[in-house]
């Protein structure tokens, strides 16, 4: 049909042409130049219609982006496309993965040390005896989260924090936290399944945060994002390739079990960084900016996963 239109405007063109060559009366083609006007009128409607279309989608993304960074730990009523989040997104200066090439580790490090070299250079490191002194990784798992959380006064509170079911097609924490123990322990003929969510009800929050506090290697005026993330599951899963949407740098503590990170730059920087991978064990803690490292994490064969992670400033 398009094309249809074109050659109609064509044949119009050449006909009024050919009036003009042969001195005809201006008043016998001016119905002519009436379609040609009123076709050129209706294109440039079409495309001043497009062009505010794209400006106010475009204020749209903008606007999702800075709404969604400001209320990460609730549920967006929309969830804009990867695809489109990604697109976006700023460009990235490549002078924070240039020559990097694995992550660093540490031990024993003091929190002005850390201040200085490693807490706001977008990472990535691995602190490893950052959970030493908690008593979450021998309080938390499976069955105590299962027992805080349908024990909560205010559930409707909980489902309203962010939840992420990752490839497990669970439509909420309850339903997640509902399984047979026969596949929480993925026994032979049961799916594997890992999950995570945001702790942003104070209820069960006040009880988790008896167990863990704020990592020792961390500058003392830096303070941790009010919201905490849990994530949990087996082998065989983990989250799939992507960047983050928040406002800081984050840690993500292991708590049991252990992970391969596979961290890889920006697009803007494939051709002056590095994408690697690296193991994650029980005990360490890792520090990277989420929002310039695009990652993936694999749980490793063996005990159930289980990690908690917050912002910092």
């Amino acid at each position: 049909m398009f094309c249809g239109k074109v050659d109609a405007k064509l044949k119009l063109q050449q006909l009024a042409v050919k009036c003009k060559e042969r001195c005809l009366d201006p008043k016998a083609f001016s119905c002519v130049q009436k379609v040609l006007c009123e076709n050129e009128s209706e294109n440039a409607s079409k495309r001043w219609k497009f062009l505010n279309f794209c400006l106010i989608f475009i204020l749209s993304a903008y606007g999702y982006n800075y709404f969604c960074k400001e209320m990460s730990s609730k549920r967006c009523l929309l969830e804009l496309p990867r695809a489109l989040r990604y697109a976006f997104r700023p460009s990235e200066d490549c002078s924070f993965c240039d020559k990097i090439e694995n992550a660093i580790r540490l031990r024993g490090i003091t929190s002005e040390e850390f201040a200085s070299r490693y807490a706001y250079g977008g990472g990535p490191v691995i602190v490893e005896d950052a959970t030493k002194n908690w008593t979450a990784p021998t309080k938390f798992n499976y069955w105590y989260f299962r027992d805080i959380y349908f024990n909560a006064k205010r559930k409707q509170k909980i489902l309203d924090c962010q939840f992420l079911p990752y490839q497990t097609g669970f439509k909420n924490l309850y339903k997640a936290l509902d399984m047979p123990k026969e596949r929480v322990e993925l026994q032979t003929g049961y799916q594997p399944w890992y999950f995570g969510w945001s702790n942003c009800n104070p209820e069960t929050a006040e009880e988790f945060r008896k167990h863990y506090g704020r990592p020792y290697f961390l500058p003392p005026t830096s303070e941790n994002n009010a919201v905490d993330w849990f994530f949990i599951g087996t082998a065989g899963l983990g989250a799939h390739m992507h960047i983050d949407n928040v406002r800081l740098p984050s840690w993500q503590a292991q708590l049991s079990g252990s992970k391969r990170w596979l961290l890889a730059p920006p697009p803007e920087c494939y051709f002056k960084c590095k994408r690697f991978d690296t193991i994650v064990r029980k005990g360490d803690i890792i520090v990277l900016d989420t929002n310039k490292w695009y990652h993936q994490t694999f749980v490793q064969p063996g005990e159930i996963s289980l990690t908690i992670g917050a912002e910092y400033d």
